[in-house]
C-alpha cells in the first residue's frame, strides 16, 4: 500500500470518480464450489477528466478478496488470500459449517453472509495522494461489499512499504499512518488484523469531507445559487 505526500490541490473533482469492479475466472468455473476465494480488482477513475490532465484520469488501483467462511480452507487458499489471511481465519472461525466466528468477534459485527473481504492492496497515482482521499474510495469500495459479505480485513506491516520507501523507518511510519487512515473509517483491531464491520455507518461518513468541500458546485470556488 502507498504512502501519501504532501497535500495540494486535487487534479479534478474527486466527486466524479467512478469505480468499476472486475472479476475474472475461466468460463467454465460456474458451480458454487468453484474459484474461491474470489479476486475482485477495483479501479478509480475521473469519468470526466475535462478539467483535468489526461495523466490524472486514472486514480487508484484496490486488490480485494473475498473468502466464504463456510468452508474448509487448504493451503492452495493461501495464494490468493495470503499466509495471514488464511491464519486469520483459522483463528477465528470456529465453526467452518456455519461460518461461525470467535464469540469476541462475533459480537462486534452485524449479522450478515458468512464471508469475508481481505483488503489486499491499494495505490493511488501521484497525482492524487496527499489529499486524505484514499480513505474515501476505500470505504466506498468495501461499503459496496456489504450485501454479501460481513467484514473486511486488513494486515498492516512496514514489510508491505518497504518497495516505496527509502528505509526502514520511513515504512514503519507509512505503516503507522495507514493504520490510523483505516481507524478513521471504522477499522478497528482484532490481534494484529484490522477489521470493519461492513454495516459500519463509518464506511459512509468516509465520504462527508469531500461531500461538503465539493458538493453541489463542481467548482469549489463557485457560490452555490440555492435558487
Amino acid at each position: 500500500m502507498t504512502g501519501m505526500t504532501a497535500v495540494g490541490e486535487l487534479p479534478a473533482n474527486p466527486l466524479s470518480i467512478s469505480l468499476e469492479l472486475s472479476h475474472q475466472r475461466l468460463w467454465w468455473q460456474i458451480d458454487d464450489e468453484d474459484h474461491m476465494p474470489e479476486r475482485w480488482d477495483v479501479t478509480a477513475d475521473v469519468e470526466d477528466c475535462r478539467p483535468c490532465v489526461e495523466e490524472a484520469r486514472h486514480v487508484a488501483d484496490i486488490s480485494l478478496v473475498i473468502a466464504d467462511l463456510r468452508r474448509e480452507r487448504n493451503l492452495l487458499d493461501a495464494d490468493e488470500l495470503g499466509e495471514w489471511a488464511l491464519e486469520f481465519i483459522a483463528e477465528t472461525v470456529i465453526d467452518p459449517a456455519e461460518g461461525t466466528l470467535h464469540p469476541g468477534l462475533d459480537e462486534l459485527i452485524s449479522d450478515g453472509p458468512a464471508r469475508m473481504v481481505i483488503l489486499r492492496n491499494v495505490t493511488l497515482t501521484e497525482p492524487w495522494r496527499g489529499h486524505a482521499l484514499g480513505a474515501a474510495l476505500i470505504a466506498g469500495a468495501l461499503r459496496i461489499f456489504a450485501h454479501c459479505a460481513r467484514l473486511a480485513v486488513c494486515r498492516i506491516s512496514p514489510l508491505a512499504f518497504a518497495q516505496v520507501a527509502p528505509d526502514r523507518v520511513s515504512a514503519e511510519l507509512a505503516s503507522v499512518r495507514m493504520g490510523e487512515m483505516l481507524g478513521r473509517i471504522g477499522f478497528g483491531r482484532w490481534h494484529d488484523v484490522h477489521f470493519v464491520d461492513l454495516q459500519s455507518y463509518s464506511l459512509l461518513d468516509a465520504r462527508m469531507d469531500l461531500f461538503d468541500q465539493w458538493y453541489p458546485s463542481s467548482d469549489p470556488d463557485e457560490p452555490w445559487d440555492e435558487d
